[in-house]
């Protein structure tokens, strides 16, 4: 078989594959989850069968381990959050009065300063790009609930999510084998190289930024509590989330903390604490976390992940968003791969490198 034809067959293959995921994107979600589950906790695993576990044992064991840790955070938080929530529907009434005894008349002031043209246009651009950006957001979120945090969505990620990690992880290198006995002959070697360079980019980033959101939120959450900042435990845990896209999560929390903290608090040395926090925090993630958790090598660029992100959830919704990272790391070493082929090929060198 000649290269053209191999090469028209995997492409066919991938084709007929994103068909499949893009009509199937509503039901896939426990499965997806699932896999997830599965590729963060099969090392544990593995090493639990290294120690002479049989493999069903090692994985109902650190399943079961990562469910209790599930439960009890849930048992923890939820009541928290809660509270907060509550206590957020009580107060929403004066925060809007202080909005509009502050902030207004500050807006009427700085609008009554510009030329009457100027603000005939600030307000059309403001009209017209509001509306665009609320538009824009409205319809991606609609699509990502939508497409994957329905009830009978939620009911299924509850009951079908562990049965389909737990076969995953104790079949896990049953699979692996199976897939590499249907690489094709010629080229397995390099397809071999190439899923292992996917894997340790993947399982870099995603378990290290997993720890980076999760120092995070428990800094953020506890640094603006001990602050006084109402709701600071959720800002602060929603922010933590939010990390593992890049600049998202510190961004959301510095708006709404410092947004606030304007509100609740008459002292400006209290409001500056609350910044002190968020400039602090990302001093240390970008000087000390994610070097030391996520290191340089794994080759996501911040950018290529949020737009990864963005495209995955317009595209398939709550689905896309999970796939992200992952097809995002597949493209990114395979684009290398080809990078490397290229820069050593004769398309690069010449027809000097053909001598």
């Amino acid at each position: 078989m000649t290269s053209a034809k191999q090469l028209r067959f995997w492409l066919i293959g991938l084709g007929l594959f994103v068909l499949a995921l893009w009509l199937l994107a509503d039901m896939l979600l426990p499965f997806v989850v699932g896999l997830a589950i599965a590729y963060l906790l099969d090392p544990l695993v593995d090493r639990l069968e290294r120690a002479r576990l049989p493999r069903w044992l090692g994985t109902t064991l650190v399943l079961l381990g990562f469910l209790l840790v599930l439960v009890l955070m849930s048992l923890l938080l939820v009541p928290l959050v809660q509270g907060q929530i509550s206590h957020l529907l009580e107060v929403l009434p004066t925060y809007a009065t202080l909005v509009k005894e502050r902030l207004i008349p500050a807006l009427d002031r700085f609008i009554h300063r510009l030329p009457a043209d100027d603000v005939e246009r600030l307000r059309a651009a403001a009209g017209n790009y509001a509306g665009e950006v609320a538009g824009i957001v409205g319809r991606l979120v609609s699509r990502i609930l939508s497409g994957g945090l329905a009830l009978f969505d939620i009911v299924t990620l509850m009951f079908i999510t562990p049965i389909v990690a737990f076969y995953l992880m104790r079949d896990w290198d049953v699979m692996v084998g199976k897939v590499d006995s249907w690489l094709p002959r010629q080229h397995a070697d390099t397809v071999r190289e190439q899923a292992r360079e996917v894997n340790v980019t993947l399982s870099g980033f995603v378990r290290g930024q997993a720890m980076v959101c999760l120092v995070l939120g428990v800094f953020y959450a506890l640094a603006l509590s001990a602050a006084g900042l109402d709701f600071g435990l959720v800002i602060g845990l929603m922010a933590g989330i939010l990390s593992f896209i890049p600049y998202v999560g510190s961004l959301f929390g510095f708006v709404a903390s410092t947004g606030l903290a304007l509100l609740q608090f008459d002292e400006l040395w209290r409001v500056a604490v609350v910044v002190g926090i968020f400039l602090f925090g990302q001093a240390v993630e970008g000087n000390v976390l994610t070097p030391k958790l996520v290191g340089d090598k794994v080759g996501l660029h911040a950018v290529w992940v949020m737009f990864a992100l963005l495209a995955g959830g317009s595209l398939f919704g709550f689905v896309g968003v999970l796939l992200a990272v992952p097809v995002a790391a597949v493209i990114g070493v395979l684009t290398r791969f080809a990078l490397r082929q290229y820069l050593s090929s004769p398309y690069y060198r010449g027809t000097d490198a053909e001598r």
